[in-house]
C-alpha cells in the first residue's frame, strides 16, 4: 500500500510540473503573441482582398485553403527554422527581424505612395484577364499564401525574440501555440468579415421585424466602410511595426539613436499630461514616431525594390516584374 501511495504522490508531482509547464507555455505564448499585434492586424486587413470578386459560396473554402497554407508555413517550415536560429545562430535574429521590418515598411509605404500617386497594378490587370475561375482561385490562393509566409515569418521571429525561456522544448511549444492561436484568430476574423455582408443581405431580405431588416441594410452599407478602415489600420500597423523593428534593431546593434531620442521625446510629452495618461501618451508618441520613420524608410526602399531588386528577381525567375 505504501508503494502505491508513493507512486500516486509521484504521479501527482509529475502532473503538477506538467500543469505548471503548460501554464508557462500559455503565459509565454500570450506575451509573445501580444508583440505581434501590428502584424496580425495587417494580416487580417490584407487577406479579405483575396476573396473579392468570387461567388459567396467560394469565399469560406478559399479562406480555409489560405489558413491551411498558413498553418503549414508556421508549423512545418518556420517553427524548425526559428528553433535552429535561436539555438545555433542567435546573432541572426536581429538582422532577420530588421529585414522583415524593412519589408513591412516598404509594403506600407507603397500603399501610401499608391494613394498619393495612383498607378496601375499589372498583377491586378493580369488577374482580370484570366477567364477560368478555377485557375484564378488557384492563383489567388497561391498569392495569399506567399504573402502569409512573409507575415508569418515576421510573427514567428518577433515571438521568438519575445520568449524568455531558454529550453528548446518550451520554445517549440510556445512558438507552436502562438502560431496556432494567431492563425485561428486571423482567419476566423477574416471569415466573419467577408460573410458579414451576406448576413446583412439575408436579414434585409428575410427578417420579419422592420428593425432587423434595417439592421441588415445598415450592415450591408457598413461593410465597405469597414473594409476601407481595415485597409487604413493595416497600413498604419505595417509602418508602426516595421519602424519599431528597425529602431529596436539599430539599438540592439549598438546604435542608440533614434531609439533614445524617441524615448526622451515621449517621456517629455507625457510629463505634460495627467499621471494616469502617462503610459498611453508615451506609447502613442512612440508609435507615431516609429510609424513616421517607418514610412520614410519604406519610401526610400521603393526605388531600390522596384528598380534594382525587382529586375534582379525577374532575371532569376524568368518573369518580368510588375511596374509601380
Amino acid at each position: 500500500m505504501s508503494g502505491l501511495l508513493a507512486l500516486m504522490d509521484d504521479v501527482a508531482a509529475i502532473a503538477k510540473v506538467a500543469a505548471t509547464s503548460l501554464d508557462d507555455v500559455a503565459a509565454a505564448a500570450a506575451k509573445a503573441g501580444s508583440k505581434t499585434a501590428g502584424v496580425i492586424i495587417d494580416d487580417a486587413a490584407v487577406t479579405p482582398k483575396y476573396v473579392q470578386g468570387f461567388a459567396p459560396a467560394r469565399e469560406l473554402p478559399i479562406i480555409w485553403k489560405i489558413a491551411r497554407g498558413s498553418f503549414f508555413n508556421k508549423l512545418v517550415i518556420l517553427l524548425p527554422l526559428a528553433l535552429l536560429l535561436s539555438n545555433f545562430a542567435p546573432w541572426l535574429v536581429t538582422p532577420l527581424l530588421m529585414l522583415g521590418g524593412s519589408y513591412l515598411c516598404f509594403e506600407g509605404a507603397e500603399k501610401v505612395f499608391h494613394v498619393l500617386f495612383p498607378h496601375g497594378d499589372k498583377h491586378i490587370e493580369a488577374d482580370m484577364s484570366v477567364k477560368d475561375p478555377g485557375h484564378l482561385e488557384e492563383e489567388k490562393v497561391k498569392g495569399a499564401i506567399k504573402t502569409d509566409f512573409i507575415l508569418s515569418a515576421e510573427i514567428m521571429t518577433i515571438s521568438l525574440a519575445a520568449i524568455e525561456v531558454s529550453n528548446i522544448y518550451m520554445e517549440a511549444a510556445t512558438l507552436a501555440l502562438v502560431g496556432i492561436m494567431i492563425t485561428i484568430a486571423v482567419y476566423g476574423s477574416v471569415a466573419l468579415i467577408v460573410k458579414m455582408d451576406d448576413v446583412g443581405l439575408h436579414l434585409a431580405q428575410n427578417a420579419s421585424l422592420g428593425l432587423t431588416k434595417s439592421f441588415g441594410r445598415g450592415l450591408v452599407k457598413f461593410m465597405p466602410v469597414l473594409m476601407k478602415l481595415l485597409s487604413i489600420i493595416g497600413t498604419a500597423a505595417m509602418l508602426w511595426v516595421g519602424g519599431s523593428i528597425m529602431i529596436h534593431g539599430l539599438y540592439e546593434l549598438g546604435m542608440p539613436h533614434p531609439y533614445k531620442d524617441i524615448h526622451n521625446i515621449a517621456v517629455a510629452v507625457a510629463s505634460g499630461v495627467s499621471e494616469n495618461l502617462h503610459g498611453f501618451v508615451e506609447w502613442a508618441v512612440t508609435a507615431f514616431a516609429d510609424g513616421v520613420l517607418g514610412l520614410i524608410w519604406g519610401l526610400l526602399l521603393i526605388p531600390l525594390a522596384t528598380r534594382v531588386m525587382g529586375p534582379l528577381i525577374g532575371a532569376f525567375s524568368g518573369k518580368k516584374p510588375a511596374a509601380h
